[in-house]
């Protein structure tokens, strides 16, 4: 069964959301929340890595986009911290987010469609995928057009 993104902000638009098959094989990952309360393991072959410019990941992120793995066998373990979880779906959407009562941090979930979503900056384990696109770009933040022209720094201003 092929499944795909589809949003109600864009109406039923669709893409799939597992283009083709990755050649990635198992491999397992811890992560964190960003204090610490809530600890996870995950064994998935992740087999696309969209970064969403919707303005639904915009709201939940505080950024321009969110970057999220996804997998359709993945296995979710939580080692600690699962009661400081807390998740919220969109009404009459499929946006659905989980994250840490205590600081926020966006957290994995399995969505209702039976597939696993990983917010990519929540593994403490290094992803070797690279992202397969970016998504929902006719509702790209304005800011964000010329971002790759600006000054990069290693850390804060001086």
């Amino acid at each position: 069964m092929r499944k795909y993104l589809a949003s109600a902000e864009f109406g039923m638009r669709t893409l799939p959301l597992f283009p083709s098959d990755t050649g990635n094989v198992m491999t397992n990952y811890v992560g964190s929340c960003l204090c610490g309360a809530v600890t996870f393991e995950i064994e998935a072959e992740f087999e696309s890595f969209y970064l969403c410019h919707c303005k639904y990941c915009q709201k939940d992120t505080g950024s321009a986009f969110a970057a999220n793995l996804f997998c359709q066998t993945g296995k979710l373990i939580w080692c600690s911290g699962e009661d400081n979880i807390s998740s919220f779906t969109l009404a009459g959407s499929q946006h659905q987010k989980s994250f840490c009562k205590d600081c926020g941090t966006a957290l994995p979930n399995n969505h209702p469609s039976g597939i696993l979503v990983v917010p990519a900056g929540c593994l403490d384990t290094d992803v070797a995928v690279i992202p397969t696109a970016h998504i929902f770009m006719s509702s790209k933040a304005s800011w964000e057009s010329n971002v790759v022209n600006i000054i990069k720094l290693e850390g804060l201003p001086e």
